[in-house]
């Protein structure tokens, strides 16, 4: 059994993780590995909510800047590379901690990815031609009757996902989280400790999350979405332009939203993000809360740690 732990702290999008996980690489001999499906592309850095430069060199973060905005980016790469870094830091011996707010990527590091059935050419046909006639938010919500898990962790603008678990659903006739289970690979080797922050208020992250899209556009979001979707063609087909926030811009660039339209879509899908992160969370197993209302409660949160990581030790000597 190995004797060093793993931190996942996970919350939804505006929590405070980045400045928790600054508090707590200053309270223990760690290194920080980023879970963000947007933050490993480069010049993505404002709508990403990217730690500013100054941070990232006092706090530097794994996996962050590491592919243009043309370059795909999977949970089965995000993975790999993550469980090497996690054997790197712990032969340093040092603490991983691994922050963000992908919630599909925190899932397929622990649980593994599932050899799933092949493609289906007909199948997939069928739900792309849906998909192009109904929309993605719409095959969204039949995920989320079909399999409510799987869909907290699949943003509605994400039709590549929507449709493969659609078609896993068709082929099999089970809840593709389900056959996810009963197929996955190797489970996480490493013992793990799951920190989950939350607001008590919901207001607050509501207010937090609607001051910091103005904020972003006040610091120059449109022209960011702007430069990099001149170097990407058809900028609405990648997969890094689906992102909250770029998507609403893209729109607003292309005379498809006012100014006024593309603020309040901007900042209602990032709530919509946020309520599917949390819903993710609800679901995990063995995650402690903490209220980051206020300031994080640094103090409380590395006693907790200390205490954790003491007990892996101890059950590993045993």
């Amino acid at each position: 059994m190995h004797d060093r732990p793993v931190i996942f702290l996970m919350g939804p999008t505006a929590s405070g993780k980045t400045d928790l996980a600054a508090a707590l690489f200053d309270r223990h001999d760690a290194e920080l590995v980023s879970v963000d499906a947007a933050q490993v592309y480069r010049g993505m850095d404002i709508g990403t909510a990217k730690p500013a430069r100054d941070l990232l060199r006092r706090y530097p973060h794994h996996l962050i800047d590491i592919r243009a905005p043309h370059e795909t980016w999977s949970a089965a790469e995000f993975r790999d590379h993550a469980l090497t870094l996690i054997g790197h830091i712990h032969a340093r011996g040092k603490l991983p901690i691994l922050v963000g707010g992908s919630m599909f990527y925190f899932s397929a590091l622990e649980n593994g990815l599932s050899e799933l059935p092949a493609a289906d050419p007909g199948a997939r046909a069928r739900i792309s031609r849906e998909m192009e006639q109904r929309g993605p938010a719409a095959m969204h919500k039949r995920l989320q009757r079909i399999d409510a898990a799987l869909a907290a962790a699949i943003r509605p603008s994400d039709p590549q996902r929507i449709q493969r678990a659609l078609e896993i659903h068709r082929l099999t006739g089970c809840a593709p989280s389900e056959v996810m289970r009963r197929s996955a690979a190797r489970r996480f080797p490493f013992p793990l400790i799951k920190l989950g922050l939350f607001t008590a208020d919901r207001r607050v992250l509501h207010a937090r999350i609607e001051t910091r899209f103005r904020r972003m556009l006040a610091r120059g979001l449109v022209g960011e979405v702007e430069a990099i979707a001149a170097t990407l063609g058809d900028a609405g087909r990648q997969p890094s332009m689906r992102t909250v926030g770029y998507r609403q811009v893209l729109g607003f660039l292309r005379n498809e939203l006012t100014y006024d339209e593309m603020t309040a879509k901007g900042v209602a899908a990032t709530r919509q993000l946020a309520k599917r992160q949390l819903t993710w969370l609800r679901q995990q197993s063995n995650l402690v809360w903490v209220d980051a209302s206020a300031r994080p409660p640094v103090d409380s949160v590395c006693v907790y740690l200390q205490k954790r990581i003491e007990m892996v030790r101890g059950r590993a000597a045993g």
